[in-house]
């Protein structure tokens, strides 16, 4: 326990150092505002609405965090549903714009990309944002990560600490074969749903079915009913807890670390499935067949899709070697900051 009692401390440290300030709320209202008023000059997005989504959202971004923003069409109360050719050809306007106006850097048009996304960070900040358009399948997931984080406030704790491990790891970038940040929340809430006794449920206890099939007709009641059924069964969760548990952070991090070690030998046979808080045998899943991917963790507010799509084979050895080398550290001598966050002898 005296190790355990050492290691909250570095974890505290480490928390303090990443969790957002008033300023860093602050500043990306600034940023919605100013892309706000740049949409506002563009013809073909008259009528369009800025909104934040992603760890924005879900509060669960660190200071460093990037932005992401959606550009909503306007439909009326309906939902918009714009085809691919249309957002690009949104965000190439959208794009000479920005490039008209000033004020912004390093601007990338990602057109071909799954969901076209337009890159850009403002000159007066290092935040870098990443705007696409009718993503509210990606709104509703971060609300979904949010409501999830108020059943156990060690939820949204364990998320930056993740984040932040990987990123000093460099397994945190889809570019280069590795984990994307909703990819990372989905290994803490099957961490969460997986310990003893559990922290969180299989997420189909909270919603039953894939959530973006119920995004349809009107906006506002689409979304109320799936605020109230995510509500109404969160509370049923949490009043049958009889055994609550009672870990701490550095408890759960270091078996968080513990179960995804050798996750290069378990995924060839076994995908990660939030939806039902299990190892789920991929050759008895009709849905994730043919097996096609290095790694699999199934999004459980949009099956089937395979939020570790962009993992490669190569990376998943690393990746492997980050939780191992990590957990190695923190269970046999140093329990200090470095030892927490290091990557350098993972290869």
């Amino acid at each position: 326990m005296g190790a355990y009692r050492t290691l909250d401390f570095v974890i505290n440290d480490i928390l303090m150092a990443v969790k957002p300030q008033q300023q860093d709320w602050v500043t990306r209202f600034h940023i919605i505002d100013e892309l706000r008023k740049v949409i506002e000059s563009v013809e073909s997005l008259r009528g369009a609405t800025v909104e934040p989504f992603g760890s924005f959202v879900s509060n669960l971004f660190t200071r460093q965090g990037d932005l992401d923003i959606s550009v909503q069409l306007p439909n009326g109360s309906y939902i918009s549903a714009a085809g691919k050719k249309l957002k690009q050809t949104l965000l190439g306007d959208l794009l000479k714009a920005l490039r008209q106006t000033g004020g912004w850097r390093r601007l990338q048009f990602i057109a071909h990309a799954r969901v076209p996304i337009l890159k850009i960070e403002s000159k007066y900040t290092s935040i870098s944002c990443d705007v696409s358009i009718d993503n509210l399948h990606g709104y509703i997931k971060s609300k979904f990560l949010f409501w999830i984080s108020e059943i156990d406030g060690r939820f949204r704790e364990m998320i930056l600490l993740v984040k932040e491990w990987a990123k000093c790891h460099d397994i945190n970038n889809p570019k280069t074969g590795s984990f994307n940040s909703f990819a990372l929340c989905l290994l803490v809430i099957f961490h969460f749903q997986t310990c003893a006794p559990v922290i969180l449920p299989p997420l189909r206890d909270i919603y039953p079915c894939s959530a973006v099939d119920d995004l349809q007709g009107v906006r506002a009641d689409a979304e109320r009913r799936i605020a109230e059924t995510c509500a109404a069964n969160i509370a049923r969760f949490k009043s049958s807890i009889s055994r609550p548990n009672r870990s701490s952070l550095s408890e759960l991090f270091v078996s968080f670390l513990a179960k995804f070690s050798g996750l290069n030998l378990k995924a060839p046979e076994f995908g990660i499935c939030p939806y039902t808080g299990q190892w789920e045998e991929i050759r008895n899943n009709m849905r994730w067949m043919p097996q096609t991917y290095a790694l699999f963790i199934e999004d459980p507010f949009e099956q089937p899709e395979n939020t570790a799509r962009a993992v490669s084979t190569r990376q998943l050895k690393r990746i492997s070697e980050a939780f191992e080398v990590t957990h190695h550290r923190l269970t046999s001598y140093s329990q200090n900051q470095p030892a927490v966050l290091a990557a350098g002898q993972a290869t």
